[in-house]
């Protein structure tokens, strides 16, 4: 038995992607988080904490992993019966631990191929509801950040104007990092952090030209990057990062090859292995990264973030400190 969470067998969950609950008796309401953002969104899921580690399964009666109660401290996760790894289950405030990270438009007039939230077309919240949920998320005394994402519901304009305002009002009530990630304009980064922004991330999905003009037909790769060396001039290196999906069909080669390019210009990427969603179902090709590709592209982006003195645990909000969903340098491996 596998006692805590290594690099290794983090890098095999995520590689599985979801975990089964066997017993719901041990998965109360407050330990489930619904995305509203992203490949994932709509989808429920966990988190899972051994060691200095964590990772967040999506729950799927189908999976070949379950998770189950040992005894009345441990949770592990079994195949088969074996168990892989002990630990427990870690409550989220807003999404994720110790993070209110909230979703403020759940819907994007952009046709992203990978993402199923032009389909579900969910809610924009509102600036009461915004500051009801970091309040709740204030009073259990776990907060560590502010993260706030977001769709482009009418335009990437519009969205950053949502955002401005309500950064300025959670920077008079609270005195911890916000962190943003939106679709960039020719102004957000400076209007971001003039609002009392952090941290910022623009997404640049794939590095990938020719699958990148597949898969976000309608959006610009060169618009992003030209945003995000804008946004270190801004906000300063280790406070931008970007999400490098994988399994797309992309191959290492270019995945190295872009993840240069990004920490050469002073930018943190995050590799995001994804999985395919029923509401794409016959737009995209989706193959989930198997655990020895996530290492092995783990270390290099390791390796290019030291040779840019790059710091991935330096970061305070968003991705980079939560690594559920990742295999994060210097966190993880």
């Amino acid at each position: 038995m596998q006692s805590e969470l290594s690099s290794d067998i983090k890098a095999y969950l995520l590689s599985r992607g979801s975990v089964k609950v066997e017993d719901p008796s041990i998965l109360s309401d407050s330990l489930k988080t619904t995305a509203t953002a992203g490949p994932g969104a709509g989808g429920s899921s966990l988190f899972f904490r051994s060691g200095d580690r964590r990772v967040r399964l999506s729950i799927n009666d189908r999976s070949p992993l379950s998770v189950v109660r040992e005894d009345e401290d441990t949770i592990v996760i079994k195949k088969n019966h074996e168990i892989i790894v002990s630990g427990d289950l870690e409550s989220p405030l807003c999404h994720c631990p110790r993070q209110a990270y909230i979703t403020v438009s759940e819907k994007c007039i952009y046709d992203c191929k990978f993402c199923p939230v032009p389909k579900i077309k969910g809610e924009i919240k509102d600036n009461e509801q915004i500051s009801r949920m970091v309040s709740d998320a204030y009073a259990t005394g776990s907060l560590d950040a502010i993260s706030l994402t977001s769709g482009v519901s009418e335009t990437p304009e519009a969205e950053v104007e949502r955002m401005v305002g309500i950064i300025k009002k959670l920077t008079r009530e609270y005195d911890v990092p916000i962190g943003v990630s939106v679709y960039p304009t020719d102004d957000s980064s400076a209007r971001l952090y003039a609002a009392g922004a952090s941290e910022i991330k623009y997404n640049v999905e794939t590095m990938d030209e020719r699958i990148f003009s597949q898969v976000c037909p309608e959006l610009s790769l060169q618009g992003v990057l030209d945003s995000l060396e804008n946004a270190v001039d801004v906000f300063g290196r280790n406070n931008v990062c970007s999400n490098i999906m994988l399994g797309l069909g992309e191959s290492d080669e270019v995945v190295a090859k872009g993840a240069g390019k990004l920490t050469g210009i002073g930018v943190i990427p995050i590799l995001r292995p994804i999985s395919p969603h029923p509401l794409r179902r016959g737009e995209v090709e989706v193959r989930r990264p198997d655990a020895e590709r996530l290492v092995r592209l783990g270390k290099t982006v390791r390796d290019l973030l030291d040779s840019n003195s790059l710091r991935a645990d330096r970061a305070r909000t968003m991705c980079l400190p939560c690594t559920g969903c990742d295999l994060t340098p210097h966190r993880d491996i």
